[in-house]
């Protein structure tokens, strides 16, 4: 038989199982197994089945313990692909811009979760592993998320500025609100719509908004509802948002809760730019008390990392400066000749700062500090620092305190505005192909 026929004889019977490349026919083929499959693509990267599978599975675990009934699996499916598509796409610009977590920051905020939860570090770990997660999978998770919250502080939330105008606007609106001192318990649910949705997706995202509001007025537990349907992070915690100032609270939340009763849902869909909403009051409360804080007279030195100045560099510039500040060399001379803060012309002084005001990373840093004590390297979004307390004070900042709630309530409202629309801008980028169907 010429060489031609064999070769399309065996290539027949590789395109046939069953049959031999003499006609002949063979044994049944062996039923083929997947072991694994991609659900979706993100840029050159794949998210896979058995990687969802561990989120869902870990979603069940968290619902039981909450003794939330869970909603149907694909629900769960369809609520973790998209927030595995919204992780990976924000990694990898984390990546791309030259972001990293450092071990020696991670292995401390291990040690601070085991601490937390009254645990050693070795605890911990046999914890998880006893409830079925693996130590170096919960490792590599909280490593991508302060890695995320790093990003969305470097992204986002250092861009937003709050005015002085903007805050009086706010606490006048607040005057004109009978309901301006109250405070709200809240559940709550999201169904997101996209930027620039079709009239199609406008009509498919409100059938599914109303589809979950109506499971609720026929009696169905909002806990599992939020988790089968809501878009929001909060989701799989049966969407409890906690308790919320009324002052943090968007107007048309706002408007919607004042005349509802604890233990009410809205009665209809509440509709946003970001998609329709659905909450629950669980309980309010009113009254103001007053506002006393522990203000920190602080300074610092930075040394900023970018591409040509690596994390490991940074550090170690600051552990020499460090040791000629344990010599007795003045703080200020050394802050004024190396610091890359705005602070250096003051010899690196911040003045009286009060809590929130800086990174949550400094912050925590300087309040482990005595008086006069200056800190190892700190790493924050900004760089690496160099901190010493100065002075600490108690201060009355009720009325004060007025307008520091007011800026912060601000920058959390536009903080939460901006990233999510800044995380839709950079999946929009991002070539996403989603196979869970």
């Amino acid at each position: 038989m010429p060489l031609r026929i064999l070769l399309s004889c065996a290539l027949l019977a590789a395109l046939l199982p069953g049959v031999s490349a003499w006609g002949q026919q063979t044994a049944k083929p062996r039923q083929i197994v997947v072991v694994d499959r991609i659900v979706a693509v993100v840029n050159d990267e794949v998210i896979t089945q058995q990687e969802l599978n561990a989120r869902v599975d870990f979603a069940f675990r968290q619902l039981r313990q909450q003794g939330t009934p869970p909603p149907p699996r694909e629900a769960i499916e369809r609520q973790l692909i998209e927030r595995l598509i919204n992780d990976r796409v924000q990694l990898q610009h984390a990546r791309d811009i030259g972001l990293r977590l450092d071990p020696t920051e991670l292995d401390r905020a291990l040690e601070r979760i085991a601490s937390e939860n009254k645990l050693t570090l070795a605890q911990l770990r046999a914890t998880l592993e006893k409830d079925g997660v693996p130590f170096e999978k919960f490792r590599e998770d909280i490593r991508n998320e302060i890695t995320m919250s790093r990003l969305r502080e470097r992204e986002v939330a250092q861009k937003i500025v709050i005015t002085e105008t903007e805050i009086d606007n706010f606490l006048q609106a607040q005057l004109a609100q009978t309901g301006r001192d109250d405070e709200f318990n809240l559940s709550h649910i999201l169904v997101a719509v996209p930027e620039n949705a079709t009239p199609e997706q406008l009509q498919t995202r409100r059938a599914r908004a109303e589809q979950a509001l109506a499971q609720l007025k026929g009696g169905a537990d909002f806990r599992q509802v939020a988790a089968a349907f809501s878009d929001a992070p909060e989701a799989l915690q049966g969407g409890l948002l906690g308790w919320r100032e009324s002052k943090r609270l968007p107007s048309l939340f706002l408007d919607a809760l004042r005349p509802m009763k604890a233990g009410a849902i809205t009665d209809e869909l509440l509709r946003s730019p970001n998609g329709f909403h659905i909450l629950k009051l669980n309980e309010r409360r009113g009254g103001q008390t007053p506002i006393i804080v522990q203000q920190t007279r602080a300074r610092h030195i930075l040394i900023k990392t970018n591409e040509l100045v690596a994390e490991t560099e940074a550090r170690n510039r600051l552990l020499t400066l460090k040791e000629r500040l344990d010599n007795k060399a003045d703080f200020a001379e050394l802050a004024r000749a190396r610091s890359e803060d705005g602070s250096a012309a003051r010899g690196g002084d911040l003045g009286w700062l009060n809590p929130g005001d800086t990174v949550p990373e400094f912050e925590q840093a300087m309040n482990a500090l005595k008086i006069g004590e200056i800190s190892a390297p700190v790493r924050s979004p900004f760089g690496w620092h160099l901190i010493e307390v100065q002075e600490r004070r108690k201060q009355d900042m009720t009325r004060e305190g007025q307008r520091m709630n007011a800026r912060q309530a601000l920058r959390e409202r536009k903080t939460d505005e901006a990233y999510q629309e800044w995380v839709r801008q950079l999946r929009d980028r991002a070539y996403v192909e989603q196979r869970l169907e």
